[in-house]
């Protein structure tokens, strides 16, 4: 039996014999001086393969099947030389007329194979492939290794996985020491979720052959998976090996990111986008990980040239639309986000950050109908039901937006947001009773919320929980040290507890606190002028504006800095320096 290797189309040795070859399958019409030629033009072509002349090889073949047109070898030797030279489809014809002339010609019926698995026809790869196989079996012989290889493939291809695994075990007891093969195994291990299978195979590939890239890949994808350590060397790994392969960084980069580890994902991308500035698949990936590390105006630039190229990529017009929104652009961004619930009507996150879009710039009541679109495609999606009952309470809507919430925290009862703004919605509507379970629940779910702790302590004053509203306010003031409200809702509940003095102080901190906060309003105020008139080249009055700035806030470090700036200007360099160094010990005590 003669195969030929999938990796590389060869020709039928059958047809390299005398003339008798061609007359046993040639037709009447055709002479025998055509024959004669034909076996000579095959000859040349053989030869012209060998010196991998492939113009004259197919140029002889063309000729052979031309002259014989009935002989199978021809169209077979001609088939396999197109694919050689990447020309599938025409290659297919041919090896196809092989076939219909000589259905058992084994080197048409695998070149024929691997071309279907190339031109995205595993299926009909597949009876050729089981042709082969039986041929195998009956004259007791393995099928090599590269072709029980690219026999699992095509059955992977198909969704065939165990089948798929069994043949690729068939190649490695073949050829156990080819990594690639032990890589091909473990891949598929990987794609059926077997982690132990596929880190076994994967790590016997590396030893056979450490500077696989492919494997040190897929191995940091599987640990990925796992959750267990060395993923991220692994694909590091990979990078190093292959730095000019741009499908082993982008696919490295997107499993990084997935990971959280988006300093080296963004590393791993941008190379992946360098190597490959036309890839959509590694400019999308790099955007995406962009926008997560604040490089959005980056992130924009790629999403548009993504939009531009493929028009109807919903998910990069939905990223754009949501990146723009994220500059606070979200009337730039409202087109490509109608745009993508356009493309996909059912599509219920384009609906829901179109929403998002239109609340930024306070279109609210056509939020509200996106929302609702969005509900319908996905009504067990809480922070849909969240965001409504929200755009129900900007337009004051407590009605409607109650039960929307009530939603959001039933279909998510781990989430603090829904429960703090019931409470708020319940204060507001004097059901006193009803907003502190609430808010009680929100804290428990979430401390950190000075203003929630406020709140709860204004509720627990209303009704009259005296000790459990002390203790919520101290709880506010700990979180929230410059706010006077705290302390002044602190005042009223110890008046209610016979603590006057105490109650005396706590208004005395109040208003301390609020004169403080009117001092820097007013020095921020003054500070602002100054540097407008520091633009202006008016650095004698900008002086006196920070200096009012300072009196007002003399630990206003924004002020100390602009006079730095100014009295540099005037060539004070000493006391530019001290005040840069007030500046700079401020700023400092304020982190």
């Amino acid at each position: 039996m003669r195969l030929l290797l999938p990796h590389l189309p060869l020709l039928p040795a059958t047809f390299a014999l005398a003339v008798f070859a061609f007359a046993c399958g040639a037709s009447a019409q055709e002479a025998p001086a055509d024959l004669k030629q034909a076996d000579a033009d095959y000859r040349e072509g053989v030869a012209a393969v060998n010196r991998n002349d492939l113009a004259t090889a197919q140029a002889k073949f063309e000729a052979v099947v031309r002259l014989a047109p009935t002989v199978e070898q021809g169209h077979s030797a001609l088939g396999a030389v197109l694919l050689r030279e990447g020309r599938l489809q025409t290659g297919i014809r041919e090896l196809e007329k092989a076939l219909a002339i000589k259905p058992d010609d084994d080197a048409a019926q695998l070149n024929l194979a691997l071309a279907y698995s190339q031109a995205g026809g595993p299926a009909r790869a597949l009876p050729l492939f089981a042709k082969l196989q039986a041929a195998s079996t009956a004259e007791k012989q393995a099928l090599p290794a590269s072709v029980l290889a690219a026999y699992a493939r095509a059955l992977a291809a198909t969704g065939q996985a165990a089948a798929a695994i069994g043949k690729m075990k068939a190649a490695v007891a073949e050829e156990p020491h080819d990594a690639g093969l032990r890589n091909d195994l473990g891949s598929l291990y990987a794609q059926e979720k077997d982690w132990a299978h596929a880190e076994q195979e994967l790590a016997e590939a590396i030893r056979v052959q450490p500077d696989l890239a492919a494997a040190h890949l897929r191995m940091g994808l599987v640990l990925e998976a796992e959750q267990k350590p060395g993923a991220a060397d692994e694909l590091m790994q990979a990078m190093k090996l292959a730095p000019s392969d741009a499908s082993i960084a982008l696919e490295a980069g997107k499993a990084l990111g997935d990971a959280g580890q988006d300093d080296q994902a963004v590393a791993a991308l941008d190379q992946a986008h360098r190597l490959a500035p036309k890839s959509t698949a590694a400019a999308y990936q790099l955007a995406l990980v962009d926008q997560r590390v604040n490089r959005v105006p980056d992130a924009i630039a790629l999403l548009k040239s993504i939009v531009d190229a493929e028009p109807k990529n919903t998910d990069a017009l939905i990223n754009l639309g949501m990146a723009l929104s994220q500059l606070h652009q979200a009337k730039g961004g409202l087109p490509y986000l109608q745009r993508a619930v356009a493309l996909e009507p059912k599509n219920a996150t384009a609906h829901q950050d179109l929403a998002a879009a239109d609340l930024q710039i306070n279109q609210v009541d056509d939020a509200i109908g996106e929302l609702k679109a969005a509900i319908a495609l996905a009504p067990g999606e809480p922070q849909l039901h969240y965001n409504l009952g929200v755009a129900y309470k900007l337009e004051d809507d407590a009605a409607d937006a109650i039960p929307e919430l009530e939603k959001a925290e039933k279909l998510n009862p781990s989430s603090f947001e829904a429960p703090y703004v019931l409470g708020l919605l319940y204060m507001q509507a004097g059901r006193y009773a009803d907003a502190a379970p609430q808010l009680e629940t929100s804290l428990k779910l979430h401390a950190e919320n000075g203003d929630g702790w406020a709140t709860l302590g204004s509720v627990y004053l209303k009704l009259d929980r005296l000790d459990d509203a002390a203790t919520a306010l101290r709880e506010a003031i700990k979180q929230l040290p410059s706010q006077a409200d705290p302390h002044l809702t602190l005042a009223m509940v110890l008046v209610k507890q016979n603590q006057s003095a105490q109650a005396v102080e706590e208004r005395k901190i109040a208003a301390d606190l609020m004169r403080a906060h009117m001092n820097l309003q007013r020095a921020e105020v003054a500070t602002n002028s100054g540097k407008s008139l520091l633009a202006s080249g008016n650095v004698d009055d900008a002086i006196v504006q920070f200096h009012d700035a300072l009196a007002f806030d003399p630990k206003y470090a924004e002020a100390h800095l602009q006079l730095a700036n100014a009295l540099e200007k005037q060539g004070k360099r000493a006391e530019a320096a001290a005040e840069r160094a007030q500046a700079e010990s401020l700023a400092g005590a304020v982190k």
